[in-house]
């Protein structure tokens, strides 16, 4: 039988998600990427824009409230002077950023992007999502963007229109004009948003993305419409399809735990206990944390090893959980309805012995 693992969380940077935007003909903001003051520098420079947006790359929202350890507030700043994107870039390249989405000691720096600022005229929110209850690909859209989507659908759900497409038949003009029309836009504007909006759909498909999120979906004063930011989910599942994409995951702000586990096909999040959990099945493990923690105990990790798991596997598995210094004790929970005991058993006296587990162990094997 073929074993398929599914694999989640990838992540891309903000540059990362808008090129492949610009690479499939959707209008973004020129920008270029600088991983030094200098090269930031020279990046203002060739923009030969009126106004400049310089932002911090790192995978966290609220970074335009953060705060930098070098004393500059602010991960989002704007500036018509290149030399100034320069000082700036200084105090953000090298520095960690911390916002109300990192730990509490921030994230660090490495590229910044140094972008074209667009006076917005005016903002809408527009996206494709795959609904199961559609069965396919729907198109949401609000002439109301910039703001919270969900908020919207609560006080005024009039303004949330959406629209089924045919995943064989694909978007047709009239529903690309209908949105358009639907969000706002009028006379030469219309036709540029349908347009806009028929090229997010077919990267959707192309790039097998399960949401393109773009708020705000706005136009400017000189009347262009523009994907000012833009949010991607992928089916991880289409890896095999979409290396290029996958092959862009950004796991610099992993922990290292977490990259060592992701190389043998381990789902791996650290907490905060001291208790190890070992577990196969998302559900389980999920259940595992919660009995530990209603009796009194506090997880130090969340550890899948999914279905398909082999003793080399359960091996590293105990190697990664050994090598925390958190961890005084070792909760093993398998359900034997997804994975053979017996491979677990192994893997576990191979570790034992070779280890040398120094804290205790509790093994629940059933199945």
């Amino acid at each position: 039988a073929v074993q398929l693992t599914p694999r989640r969380w990838l992540n891309l940077q903000e540059y990362q998600s808008k090129k492949i935007m610009a690479d499939h003909g959707v209008t973004v903001q020129r920008f270029f990427v600088a991983d030094s003051a200098n090269d930031a520098l020279e990046a203002a420079q060739r923009l030969k824009a009126k106004e400049i947006v310089l932002k911090a790359q790192i995978l966290a929202g609220g970074r335009g409230k953060g705060i930098f350890n070098s004393g500059l507030k602010g991960g989002v700043h704007l500036t018509k002077d290149p030399k100034t994107v320069e000082q700036l870039a200084k105090q953000m390249i090298g520095y960690n950023l911390s916002t109300k989405q990192t730990p509490k000691d921030g994230v660090t720096v490495k590229k910044v992007m140094v972008a074209e600022a667009l006076d917005i005229s005016r903002e809408t929110y527009f996206a494709i999502l795959m609904d199961r209850a559609c069965n396919g690909p729907v198109m949401v859209g609000s002439p109301q963007g910039g703001v919270d989507i969900e908020e919207v659908a609560v006080t005024s759900p009039e303004l949330i229109f959406k629209e089924e497409i045919d995943i064989f038949e694909g978007i047709k003009d009239h529903q690309a004009l209908q949105m358009a029309k639907n969000l706002g836009f009028q006379g030469a504007l219309q036709q540029q948003a349908a347009d806009q909006i028929k090229k997010l759909y077919n990267l959707f498909l192309k790039i097998d993305a399960t949401q393109v999120e773009v708020n705000p979906f706005g136009e400017t004063p000189e009347g262009q419409v523009v994907c000012f930011d833009a949010k991607i989910n992928f089916d991880d599942n289409a890896e095999f399809r979409q290396k290029e994409i996958f092959a862009m995951d950004d796991k610099s702000e992993n922990e290292p735990i977490e990259n060592e586990a992701a190389k043998y096909d381990l789902k791996y999040i650290g907490l905060d206990g001291n208790i190890a959990c070992f577990v196969n099945g998302a559900g389980l493990a999920m259940a595992t944390c919660d009995i530990i923690s209603l009796n009194g105990g506090k997880p130090a990790n969340f550890l899948d090893l999914g279905g398909g798991v082999k003793e080399a596997q359960v091996y590293q598995a105990f190697k990664l959980l050994t090598a925390d210094p958190k961890v005084e004790a070792i909760l093993v929970n398998i359900f034997g309805g997804i994975v053979n005991c017996a491979i677990i058993a192994n893997g576990i006296t191979k570790a034992c012995q070779e280890l040398k587990l120094k804290v205790p162990l509790v093994v629940r094997l059933e199945g």
